[in-house]
């Protein structure tokens, strides 16, 4: 077993014991057919709130992170500026050690907000070893056997398409499965529409004036197009059981978005006065609405040293002091 195998094959082990699970409650509870696609698509939505659950506190950490970095940007923006242009050795490691000081101050993470995302990609890679053993009669490394393993290898989405199959390997199959390529590109389709979808609900409605005029506003515009192309790409060597996995989690993850950006929305954000005046219409608008929000970081500038004011003296006092006419 290659090193990648040693690390996924906990995860396989997880992934094999919930997938069993599910089927067999639909099947023995449900009286499903074992070998029936939709039991099998039904134990994948199950795969996807045990995970998500799961990932609901780090989901937490990762929207107070990602407010956090967007209400320090105008005070990172500052410090750019201050060493705008200056390429020296010196100036760069001083802009360093200004922005590191500046997330210890604040308790801001700028990889935090990838952390979610990070920590299912393993899920997805242990999914794709799974299903493409499946493919080839396989025994799983944990509760799979060989026989579920088989039925979950040639389970059909929507009755036409196999799970293990993917754009590519119908495209190069002979003759081609044409159903399960246009089950495939409608579902790539439908996956980076919910990330983009996500994504621009953030921007568009989370994000304060000044987080929008930062050099991080900027950086997040560029990512929301060039992460679908992403998507577009990796999603057609997929099998469709690895893309209704991620697809039934962007569904989770844009209601998960939606119910943040509408209860807890970053202040002073277009969502956050929308909440304000569904609030005043109803008439629950609390006096600390306009106060600062718990969660929201306060950067105590330097105070500027007060200059001395100098004094006027009279005539006869200027003559007492040495050097005086």
């Amino acid at each position: 077993m290659d090193l990648i195998g040693t690390l996924l094959w906990p995860i396989k082990w997880a992934i094999e014991l919930i997938l069993v699970f599910f089927h067999w409650a639909l099947t023995n509870i449900g009286n499903m057919d074992p070998a029936a696609g939709l039991t099998w698509v039904l134990s994948i939505v199950g795969l996807v709130l045990v995970v998500r659950a799961a990932l609901i506190p780090i989901f937490v950490k990762q929207i107070q992170s990602q407010r956090k970095m967007l209400e320090v940007a105008p005070h990172l923006k500052k410090i750019q500026d201050k060493y705008k242009g200056k390429k020296d050795q010196a100036s760069r490691e001083a802009m360093s050690r200004e922005t590191m000081a500046m997330y210890k101050r604040t308790g801001t993470n700028p990889l935090s907000s990838c952390l979610p995302l990070l920590l299912q990609m393993p899920i997805f890679f242990g999914l794709f070893q799974v299903l493409n053993n499946a493919q080839h009669g396989i025994a799983g490394v944990g509760p799979l056997s060989a026989e579920l393993g088989a039925q979950f290898g040639s389970a059909k989405l929507f009755g036409i398409a196999p799970l293990s199959s993917s754009f590519s390997s119908a495209m190069n199959a002979e003759p081609q499965q044409v159903a399960v390529m246009w089950v495939a590109a409608i579902m790539v389709v439908l996956m980076t529409s919910s990330q983009f979808i996500t994504q621009l609900q953030i921007i568009s409605k989370n994000m304060s004036a000044e987080a929008k005029a930062s050099p991080t506003f900027k950086q997040q515009r560029i990512m929301l197009y060039l992460l679908p192309l992403v998507f577009i790409f990796s999603g057609f060597a997929f099998p469709l059981g690895v893309m209704f996995y991620w697809l039934t989690s962007n569904f989770w993850t844009m209601g998960q978005q939606f119910i943040v950006i509408r209860n807890m929305p970053t202040p002073g954000s277009e969502a956050a006065k929308a909440r304000e005046e569904r609030l005043a219409r109803k008439g629950k608008l609390p006096k600390e609405a306009k106060s600062l929000d718990p969660d929201t970081i306060v950067i105590e500038e330097e105070p500027a040293k007060p200059t001395q004011r100098q004094q006027p003296i009279s005539k006869n006092r200027a003559k007492k002091k040495p050097g005086g006419k």
